[in-house]
């Protein structure tokens, strides 16, 4: 994408890819507003891989009024008081994963990410503690996530012709057996529920089991499922890969860390997660972490219904454009220096939403994007101030398409060197990096 935008400028073909098709990319800020905003010229085609991963009827495959009735459904759970409710769960979740890591010994931060970003999801999302259930699915999960986390593994979701069922010890037939028992457990899950309904519950399964439409209509069991695998997917290995890159960079620019361990040092030792989630450079951090690398390096495809004029270009109907969120990023006009990690950048000056969009934009922009911004800062923040990492190589770490996602290669080595003191948290000059 760099070579090309650096060849052509903001827009340009590629030719080749899965099957052969050519798409067109486009990375100003104008040219993406259009294509995300104007529903009534561009669609989003249902993806096969997608909904090979997802279901039929996720957020992210369906198009039209369906989209548009179940975007309203799923939104209040993700946004207002709800949030607040899961801050505690997710400071609480931070440390105690953060404390199971042995002093002295290498760990892969992107494997610690994980398992807070996957209990955040189960708990906050499924509502699920400790059960046999719990402990089936778990696994599962991993395991079904861990077909597009290189590309090779990839190349069963990518290619068609590679899915074939020889059998249980096959790679697509085990992943169709294991699809098959989430499944399973899933639907069980939420018969279960729904037959059991407590609408004290806060739980967003709980909250999409209540959810009803102008009509009175609420999800189906179908519905549910393919929305539980979105937000297991899109919310649980995307959110743990921008944590990932936010210890790196934090850990690798001394500057960065001396400013963030100064504002943290201004926290009370009770302190509201809302305050946290406030912290002007805080929140420029992880700013910056999902701009110079975003998780999602692409929007998702857009067609136009009939021929349109973009950036000057006579575009057929029917033309895949993606908008390249990585390469709008990385405009020089936008953000000087856009290969430095300068989190004061995001201080300076307010972005628009076309400027800037690791979660997308328009009425397909991530809709878990609130909780996802508020788990970020206060993962990062819990683990910073309790406890003392440093990076286990010196090398620039280099990033690496995993599948779908844009991620750290080989997940960031790191040291846990010990528990923060209570003296420590409130004096970041005793902190070394």
């Amino acid at each position: 994408m760099e070579t090309c935008a650096k060849k052509y400028g903001d827009i340009f073909t590629l030719q080749g890819g899965l099957g052969s098709l050519a798409i067109v990319y486009v990375s100003s800020p104008k040219a993406q507003q259009e294509i995300l905003t104007k529903n009534n010229e561009y669609e989003t085609p249902g993806s096969p891989i997608l909904k090979s991963l997802l279901g039929e009827k996720s957020m992210l495959v369906i198009e039209g009024d369906r989209h548009r009735r179940e975007r309203k459904l799923l939104m209040p759970p993700f946004h207002g008081d709800r949030m607040t409710k899961y801050g505690e769960l997710i400071c609480n979740l931070s440390k105690q994963v953060g404390s199971n890591l042995k002093i002295g010994e290498t760990f892969i931060a992107r494997n610690a990410m994980q398992e807070i970003t996957m209990q955040v999801i189960l708990q906050a999302v499924f509502g699920l503690y400790d059960s046999p259930r719990l402990a089936e699915i778990k696994p599962l999960i991993t395991n079904i996530l861990n077909v597009s986390g290189s590309p090779l593994r990839a190349t069963l979701i990518f290619f068609p012709l590679l899915q074939q069922d020889l059998g249980a010890w096959s790679p697509w037939g085990r992943y169709k057996r294991q699809m098959q028992r989430l499944d399973e457990l899933l639907y069980a899950e939420i018969n279960e529920r729904r037959a059991q309904l407590d609408p004290n519950r806060t739980d967003i399964l709980t909250l999409m089991l209540l959810a009803e439409d102008e009509a009175g209509q609420g999800m189906t069991n179908q519905e549910i499922r393919d929305e539980l695998m979105t937000m297991l997917v899109a919310g649980h290995e995307t959110t743990a890969t921008a944590l990932s890159w936010a210890l790196y960079w934090v850990h690798k620019q001394p500057e960065v860390y001396q400013k963030l361990m100064q504002e943290l040092a201004t926290l009370e030792a009770d302190i509201d997660p809302m305050s946290i989630f406030r912290l002007p450079y805080l929140t420029a951090v992880c700013q910056e972490t999902l701009r110079i690398y975003p998780v999602a390096m692409l929007t998702l495809p857009r067609v136009p219904t009939k021929s349109v004029e973009l950036q000057g270009y006579h575009v057929e109907a029917g033309t895949i454009i993606q908008g390249s969120i990585y390469l709008t990023h990385q405009r020089e006009d936008l953000y000087p220096e856009p290969k430095k990690f300068k989190p004061e950048r995001f201080l300076e000056r307010k972005f628009s939403a076309y400027e800037y969009l690791p979660f997308g934009g328009g009425t397909r922009r991530c809709l878990g994007m609130a909780l996802a911004n508020f788990e970020m800062r206060l993962v990062l923040a819990t683990l910073m101030s309790n406890f003392e990492m440093a990076l286990a190589e010196d090398q620039p770490v280099k990033p690496q398409r995993r599948g779908l996602t844009l991620g750290p290669k080989g997940g960031v080595k790191m040291i846990m060197k010990g528990k923060r003191m209570e003296s420590a948290k409130k004096s970041p000059s005793v902190a070394t990096v």
